[in-house]
C-alpha cells in the first residue's frame, strides 16, 4: 500500500511492463487516419481524395468573385459619396471663414466704416456671379450648345 508523498511503488504491485526499444516499435500509420485506423483515401468519380478541400476554395473563390462584383463598387461609391460630402461641408467652412476673415482685414485697413468693405466684397461677388452665368450659354469644346 502506497502512504502519500511516497512516490516509490508499492511491494505488492506488478512489475511495469518493458519498453520496447525504438527501433522495434510500431510506426505510425501513413495518411490520414480515424482513431488511429488507417484509412484509404476514397476515389469517387476523380474527385481524388482531398475533394472537401477543393469544394471549400471553390466555394470560397465563387463567393469572392461575387463580393468584388457586388460590395467592391458600392464601397467606392459610398467612399466617394462620403469624402465628396466631408470635402464639400470643409469647402463651406473655409469659404465662410475667408469671407469673414476678408472683412476684417478691410474694416481695420480700410478709414470708413464696415460699410466699405461690405460694398467691395458686394462688387466682387457680382462680378464674379455675371462672369459665369455669362459663360453659361457658350458652346462646349464639342459643339453643342447648351439650352437655356
Amino acid at each position: 500500500m502506497e502512504t502519500p508523498g511516497n512516490d516509490e511503488p508499492s511491494p505488492t504491485a506488478p512489475p511495469a511492463a518493458p519498453v520496447p526499444p525504438p527501433s522495434s516499435a510500431p510506426r505510425p500509420a501513413i495518411g490520414p487516419t480515424s482513431s488511429g485506423i488507417p484509412v484509404e483515401p476514397a476515389h469517387h468519380g476523380g474527385l481524388g481524395g482531398d475533394w472537401p478541400t477543393q469544394a471549400t476554395e471553390a466555394i470560397v473563390n465563387v463567393v469572392g468573385s461575387v463580393r468584388d462584383r457586388t460590395t467592391g463598387p458600392i464601397i467606392t461609391i459610398a467612399r466617394g459619396v462620403v469624402f465628396g460630402v466631408f470635402a464639400g461641408v470643409l469647402g463651406i467652412v473655409v469659404a465662410v471663414m475667408l469671407v469673414i476673415a476678408t472683412i476684417r482685414l478691410l474694416d481695420e485697413a480700410l478709414p470708413s466704416g464696415v460699410w466699405l468693405p461690405y460694398l467691395i466684397l458686394g462688387l466682387v461677388f457680382v462680378l464674379g456671379g455675371a462672369l459665369v452665368f455669362r459663360k453659361r450659354n457658350q458652346p462646349s469644346a464639342t459643339g453643342n450648345t447648351a439650352t437655356p
